[in-house]
């Protein structure tokens, strides 16, 4: 069997990792790994955590390029390896302009797809804009759906998606994260060079850790990010670390408004090990990342999802997340609440992430060779409270 993978940005990365590992090691599949450089500074740091290799790189990354620039420059890249490698199976993850493009590029060369990270849904087109989209189109030619909860596996089977072709899995994620704290933990040269690198931390202030970078904010939206971040750091007892993204769009309104700002560092982007250990030092995290509100509580960390709509409800319904919109006063009084009530704080960092148990990447490689499913609940008992695994040590 020949399986085709294809992935493009850093959550990409992270996500199809544990699967590529997994196909690597499996009798009875030829594996090609194909990245598309839809983020190319990140995208190689993640590789090389995961000591992955690229067989084909297209690398498309233009200055300034649009939407439809990256679109097409996928799927004009990638026909040419279709045709050479003839896989059986191509494999996407998520809802990128990598995932969709790859999708179809496959779709039109009659080659079936896999759908890593599937059904997950907000219900509104443009909101996230325009991931809601890419979800919903490659979910239109994809043969095999990867649902990572029973949330989403419901959505596809309500947009009409035959249900013999969904498989429930967990979300891949959570096999990366439990991977890299597992080392952090395990390896004391490197869980010395992370401290080492982050020996400035003050240890006598909580930290807040923020990320950002969903396109529906640029503009106005991180304007009032920013403001709530200000805010936020009048504190004394607070310590917030942003990495920054490398979007001109992200890092203009944030460092022209929070540079000068007391009490947060704004750092460039970290490598995921280096992520996972200030995930694992943070008091709480504030993010618009759909990948963190997945990871953050299997840590047992309170998520503020500065979002107006989540397509990853079952964390908000769990109790472990918490959506605040990018309205400052929101933001500012949802941390605030979490800092000064006791209470609150240990019902959101005390419940259990519903995003699986570290073994979808199993999962899918089962049901590629078409042998029966792992049993195990995927949803049910344990659901990961936030020390199931031991990462409060992270």
């Amino acid at each position: 069997m020949r399986v085709l993978s294809v992935f493009g940005t850093r959550p990409e990365a992270i996500k199809m990792a544990p699967l590529v590992l997994a196909l690597g090691e499996t009798a009875g599949i030829e594996q090609r790994v194909c990245v598309t450089g839809q983020h190319r500074e990140m995208l190689d740091d993640v590789m090389k955590v995961f000591g992955l290799s690229a067989d084909y790189d297209l690398a498309i990354m233009r200055q300034s390029q649009s939407l439809s620039d990256v679109f097409t420059s996928v799927m004009s890249g990638l026909d040419p390896v279709l045709a050479a490698f003839r896989p059986d199976t191509v494999l996407v993850q998520g809802d990128t302009a990598t995932s969709t493009a790859a999708a179809l590029a496959a779709f039109f060369r009659g080659v079936r797809v896999g759908h890593v990270e599937a059904g997950l849904r907000t219900g509104d087109l443009f909101s996230p804009w325009p991931e809601e989209a890419n979800r919903r189109l490659t979910a239109v030619v994809a043969s095999r759906h990867y649902a990572p909860t029973r949330r989403a596996a419901a959505a596809l089977r309500a947009e009409g998606v035959a249900a013999g072709s969904i498989v429930l899995t967990g979300n891949t994620v959570i096999d990366a994260l439990l991977r890299v704290a597992g080392q952090i933990r395990s390896d004391a040269a490197l869980k010395a060079r992370l401290e080492e690198k982050f020996s400035w931390l003050d240890a006598k202030k909580r930290l807040i850790l923020v990320t950002g970078h969903r396109r529906e904010s640029f503009g106005e939206g991180f304007a009032r990010i920013c403001e709530a971040l200000r805010r936020i750091v009048a504190r004394d007892d607070v310590e917030l670390v942003y990495p920054v993204h490398l979007n001109p769009n992200v890092r203009g309104p944030v460092f022209s408004r929070l540079a000068q700002a007391r009490n947060i560092a704004l750092i460039e982007p970290v490598t995921y090990p280096e992520f996972v250990y200030l995930m694992g030092r943070a008091y709480l995290i504030l993010t618009d990342s759909g990948g963190i509100q997945e990871e953050a509580p299997a840590l047992g960390k309170p998520v503020l999802v500065m979002r107006d709509s989540s397509e990853r409800m079952e964390a908000v319904e769990a109790g472990v997340a918490r959506l605040v919109s990018t309205n400052p006063l929101r933001i500012h009084d949802a941390v605030v609440e979490l800092l000064d009530q006791r209470s609150s704080y240990a019902a959101m960092a005390g419940g259990a992430s519903p995003f699986g148990d570290g073994r979808a990447a199993a999962r899918i490689v089962a049901d590629l060779l078409g042998v029966d499913a792992i049993h195990d609940e995927v949803e049910g008992v344990p659901l990961v409270p936030g020390d199931a695994f031991g990462l409060a040590e992270v």
